[in-house]
């Protein structure tokens, strides 16, 4: 007997600390992709709004990475800054944005995640596995790192039309 109450304590008590660390939160799926280049997966992508419709690259939207492979911390804002630049969107000011990714994301492994909460036109939270690692506060930002993924240019249009729940 003791040993269930202490059991149903625990899930009362750890409960709710679970529920705040998932950023996905009071968002719906609205579609998911794999990323795989050559013969390497890469990620696992999940795309979150609130009705669970892709209405355009606006906040607030929640767009979460699960990775399949390691990769180091610069590697990832590297390949940001090159997705910026594919899509024509780079400009030298960025690099301050890139500066403060650097500062905040880790080097990734299998399983690991990382989510942006684009929550306002104004701000972006970082999650590194459930657990906010930063912010960037800047009314463009969101808009332009969502538009790797989201951009009818993006160098991964299949990705994009799994993640945005079109159909094929």
């Amino acid at each position: 007997m003791k040993k269930a109450w202490l059991t149903l304590f625990m899930l009362l008590c750890l409960t709710p600390a679970v529920a705040a660390e998932n950023p996905a939160a009071g968002m719906k799926l609205v579609g998911q992709a794999k990323l795989s280049v050559l013969f390497w997966d890469v990620y696992e992508s999940s795309l979150y709004t609130p009705s669970g419709r892709f209405m355009g690259i606006a906040a607030p939207l929640k767009l979460k990475l699960v990775y399949l492979r390691n990769i180091a911390s610069g590697e990832l804002v590297d390949a940001t800054r090159e997705q910026w630049q594919k899509l024509g969107l780079y400009r030298p000011e960025h690099e301050s944005w890139l500066q403060q990714l650097q500062a905040m994301w880790p080097n990734v492994k299998p399983g690991d995640s990382i989510v942006l909460d684009w929550s306002s036109a104004e701000r972006s939270h970082f999650y590194f596995n459930g657990r906010l690692i930063g912010t960037i506060e800047s009314p463009n930002f969101g808009q332009l790192f969502a538009a790797i993924w989201l951009s009818e240019k993006t160098e991964y249009p299949k990705v994009r039309k799994q993640l945005i729940g079109a159909s094929s």
